[in-house]
């Protein structure tokens, strides 16, 4: 089944065609605003032919265990999360409505990166907020980068010749937005991020966690709006609020490398923090079979990732040198170690095109 993969980031539109597990066709506009258009679908398709289903990445679904069919009622029922994911729910909403609009009679299905963590264990789900806080509305750790992570979990067992169901990993996704999630049994137990994708790791833009005291604080002595502590943390926060440049890895790392010291302050806090949550789930797992490093600065910065690992010795990781450069899914753990450090490109279209294709079986 050929279909297209319609993946909205927070800083990227993906869009590509996936025919039984192959990409035949992609489009990727860097730095995207935003903006739903019509010409990048329409580029893609007219690269790759006729398609027969869309699939669309929706970062959050609340509580749904798997992909569904996007007609308008389930549309608009997603719209309640607009304001729980601002970067990206409004996007993806628009895409599946522009092209169920350019393909009429295709069947258009949301795949949520939230359904990976919905089988939770609620002593890892729940926030510890008075009850009526989190009855009323809803109140729970979602979880996100679940597409990510189903990929990265599926390649995993494959690389190690294992059954993914019996493997104890912990996956981090590093790109603009970053997540670390602990997995066992085939699902995620625990994660980094929580009822929205502002918790966790700083990232490119993103704060990650803070104490609530200090936001509090802030809007009362700044007389902040809600919209205003809302933009900052989502826009202007994480290495951009701390390094003073676009929060883009490659920028920041590039002023480190001149001896800007906020650059310099600010991979060492984000390098913590992702420490600090990889430790964090490994709580989570009876035990730890391997760590898989995906997103796209895991891929694409072999330095960064082994600087990373150079203070997590306490938990047997280590990467090989020779191995830590490459394009290709690779184990970059030593021989002989015990527990396995792998790099696994992040192939959320493949993921996608996949949960579509079981959706539609299961009709």
């Amino acid at each position: 089944m050929r279909t297209l993969v319609v993946n909205p980031g927070s800083s990227s539109l993906k869009l590509s065609v996936v025919d039984s597990g192959a990409t035949v066709a992609t489009r990727t506009s860097e730095n995207w605003d935003g903006a739903p258009a019509r010409w990048p679908l329409q580029d893609v398709l007219a690269a790759s032919g006729p398609v027969d289903a869309v699939g669309v990445r929706i970062v959050h679904g609340g509580d749904r265990p798997g992909p569904r069919l996007l007609d308008e009622d389930e549309l608009r029922s997603l719209e309640e999360f607009v304001p729980l994911a601002p970067l990206h729910q409004p996007r993806s909403l628009a895409l599946a409505r522009m092209a169920a609009d350019l393909l009429p009679g295709v069947p258009v299905v949301g795949c949520f990166d939230t359904s990976f963590h919905a089988g939770m264990p609620a002593h890892a789900a729940t926030y510890p907020v008075p009850r009526e806080w989190t009855d009323g509305f809803r109140l729970r750790r979602y979880g996100f980068h679940g597409l990510s992570c189903a990929y990265a979990l599926r390649t995993a067992a494959a690389v190690l010749d294992r059954p993914a169901g019996e493997l104890g990993l912990i996956c981090c996704h590093i790109g603009a937005g970053v997540s670390v999630t602990a997995i066992a049994g085939g699902r995620g137990v625990d994660t980094s991020m929580g009822f929205t994708p502002l918790d966790g790791v700083a990232m490119a833009t993103r704060s990650g966690g803070l104490d609530p005291g200090l936001l509090l604080h802030v809007q009362r002595a700044g007389e902040l709006s809600v919209e205003e502590v809302e933009a900052a943390l989502n826009r202007r926060s994480g290495l951009a609020g701390m390094s003073g440049t676009s929060g883009d890895v490659r920028q920041v790392l590039a002023a480190r490398a001149v001896g800007d010291q906020r650059a310099d302050l600010a991979i060492r806090v984000y390098l913590h923090r992702l420490r600090r949550e990889i430790a964090a789930a490994r709580v989570s797992l009876d035990r730890l079979d391997a760590l898989v490093l995906t997103g796209g600065v895991a891929e694409h910065e072999p330095a960064l990732m082994a600087e990373l690992l150079d203070g997590l010795t306490h938990l047997d990781l280590a990467v090989a040198p020779d191995a830590v450069r490459g394009a290709e899914d690779r184990v970059i753990s030593p021989d002989g170690a015990r527990t396995r450090v792998l790099v696994v490109e992040a192939r959320e279209d493949v993921e996608i095109a996949h949960q579509v294709d079981a959706a539609r079986l299961a009709v």
